[in-house]
């Protein structure tokens, strides 16, 4: 019995999000990997899980959260006209702490990640999730550029 192979997409619903799904999509048939589509949502503020804060924020938290979940669905469900075997996650937390989680429990053999492309100054001040994952993941990180980084390249 062979055992499937698995590979994570990692989206943020940003323009790169749907070449990072097309890039997993072809390596998933290649290999015939399994296919997670993760996305990050960033962890619930400190007072979500008490009687405190203002219930507008809390309200406004579940109604994106259930709309991201709905868009995982929705992206998952529309990839499995392909013959293709394939999950959608939602999970929370430091983006680049969740994804490596996520991807230790899933014995990950890839992680497609998007590049957005940020210039030096937003990488030193703010850092780059793909940066991260490329100096801590244990498996391959394949990184989609995204369409401004090809234009960019173009113009040279």
């Amino acid at each position: 019995m062979t055992v499937k192979k698995n590979i994570i997409a990692a989206i943020d619903f940003s323009e790169v999000s749907e070449v990072v799904v097309e890039t997993a999509v072809e390596i998933a048939h290649a290999n015939s990997h399994h296919l997670w589509i993760v996305h990050v949502a960033a962890p619930d503020p400190e007072y979500i899980g008490y009687k405190i804060g203002p219930q507008h924020e809390r309200d406004w938290r579940a109604s994106n959260l259930h709309s991201e979940h709905i868009a995982l669905q929705d992206k998952a469900k529309s990839l499995q006209n392909l013959d293709l075997d394939v999950t959608s996650l939602l999970i929370q937390g430091p983006t680049v702490q969740a994804l490596l989680a996520e991807a230790h429990k899933l014995n990950a053999n890839f992680i497609v990640v998007g590049s957005h492309g940020h210039g030096a100054l937003y990488k030193i001040l703010a850092g780059s999730v793909t940066h991260e994952l490329l100096k801590l993941s244990s498996c391959p990180v394949v990184v989609v550029p995204s369409c401004t980084e090809n234009s960019s390249l173009e113009e040279d």
